[in-house]
C-alpha cells in the first residue's frame, strides 16, 4: 500500500500565485525521486473549530489562507529513498524564497489504513 507525505500550511492570500509557481516548480521534483502525486489544495471552506482546526495548527492570520497538501509515494521505502534524492538536489537551493512562513509549517508520514476504491 502506498505512503503520504502530509502538509498544512498558512499561504498569505496576496501569495496566491506565487505559492502555485512555487510549487509548480518543487513539486515536479518529488515525481521525478518516485512520488506517485502531488496535490496541493488551497483552504476555501476552513471553519474555526471550537477546541481546535486548521487555523489554530498553523497560526494562520486574517490575511493567510490555509493550504492543504500530500505527495503520494508508492511505499515508505521509495519516499524516503527520494526524499533523500530531493534533499541533495541542487535545485532546492532555490527553495529558501518560500511564500508561506516554513516555521509554522506542520507535516507527518502516513500509512493509509482505509483506501477506497481499491
Amino acid at each position: 500500500m502506498s505512503y503520504i507525505d502530509g502538509f498544512v500550511i498558512a499561504v498569505p492570500n496576496a501569495n496566491r500565485e506565487k505559492f502555485i509557481g512555487y510549487a509548480r516548480t518543487f513539486d515536479v521534483i518529488f515525481i521525478e525521486f518516485g512520488a506517485i502525486r502531488v496535490v496541493e489544495c488551497w483552504g476555501v471552506d476552513v471553519p474555526d473549530g471550537k477546541l481546535t482546526d486548521f487555523r489554530r495548527a498553523v497560526q494562520a492570520k486574517e490575511d493567510e489562507s490555509v493550504v492543504f497538501s500530500w505527495v503520494e509515494w508508492p511505499d515508505k521505502a521509495t519516499r524516503d529513498a527520494g526524499m533523500e534524492k530531493i534533499m541533495k538536489d541542487p535545485r532546492m537551493d532555490a527553495a529558501t524564497d518560500m511564500p508561506f512562513d516554513g516555521k509554522r509549517m506542520i507535516f507527518g508520514g502516513f500509512a493509509p489504513v482505509v483506501s477506497l476504491p481499491d
